[in-house]
């Protein structure tokens, strides 16, 4: 065997022993786990399909995108100034105001509002 083959398996009976180990891994290994567990980044909608994702792409083609993201941008920052009212009024912190408008988000996905 060549010398980089011989590292290579070496290298591959460290990494079994060390997923099959209790003792805790070297840091190199750990820079390996954090990047397999860490969430991925995912931009736009999840839910593409939802009610009123219909509605929302035809009013898109027939009034444009760029004034249709002006009207939604429009309508969200209401619906979170109403948001803001009603925890106001109710006396919620800032954290629960945050959770309700990802809350208002997440729903508007779901039915197809981001579409």
């Amino acid at each position: 065997m060549s010398a980089s083959a011989l590292a290579f398996t070496a290298s591959l009976a460290d990494v079994r022993v060390a997923s099959t180990s209790t003792s805790k891994p070297s840091s190199s290994h750990t820079r390996a786990s954090k990047s397999k567990s860490m969430p991925s980044v995912r931009c736009g909608n999840a839910y593409e399909n939802g009610l009123f994702a219909p509605i929302v792409r035809v009013a898109r083609d027939v009034i444009g995108v760029k004034r249709f993201n002006q009207i939604r941008g429009k309508a969200i920052a209401l619906h979170s100034q109403v948001i803001g009212e009603f925890c106001d009024e109710f006396g919620i912190d800032s954290k629960g105001k945050q959770s309700l408008i990802r809350t208002a988000k997440a729903n508007g996905g779901k039915l197809g509002f981001l579409a």
